[in-house]
């Protein structure tokens, strides 16, 4: 980073400590916007895009997530029933925007878990952060949560094989 700055997109499964990652995020927009941290978060925007020469004005491009139990439909840009005999999808190019609080976006989404793994399950570190859930993000839907709830639908960082 120090020779050629900061990647365009980063893969988000390649961090030990994603948590910190994403605070980072964070804390560069309050940091440039001078706002207190704790009144921003994340919004998400899947991208068409499948490359990018730079990074955003704000927030990160991350690659590397599946989805389990559904897919991501480029087509419709929202969330669509998994293909048949297919267990994970890849997830396009996300953008993580940091957005404050009170000027979040308001629209009809699923709002999706994610994990590490696929074990869907972990302790509470020193840190006070699951070793294995990550964050819900929110994922453009026509249906209810429940229906991707009963499907059980969440993304993973990484692959059981």
């Amino acid at each position: 980073w120090i020779d050629v700055g900061q990647p365009s997109v980063f893969w988000i499964s390649g961090f030990f400590f994603t948590h910190a990652f994403l605070t980072g995020g964070l804390q560069n927009f309050a940091r440039k916007y001078t706002v207190a941290i704790d009144t921003v978060t994340f919004d998400f925007e899947v991208m068409k895009e499948k490359d990018f020469s730079s990074p955003p004005e704000d927030g990160v491009y991350v690659r590397g997530m599946f989805m389990e139990g559904a897919q991501f439909s480029i087509d419709d840009m929202q969330i669509a029933e998994s293909t048949p005999k297919v267990l994970f999808a890849a997830m396009p190019i996300m953008w993580f925007k940091p957005f404050e609080q009170s000027k979040l976006p308001v629209y009809d989404h699923y709002r999706c878990p994610v994990y590490r793994t696929s074990a869907r399950r972990g302790t509470l570190s020193t840190t006070g952060h699951s070793t294995n859930f990550v964050l819900h993000i929110k994922l453009p839907s026509d249906r209810p949560e429940s229906h991707w709830i009963k499907r059980g639908v969440a993304c993973l960082l990484e692959l059981d094989d």
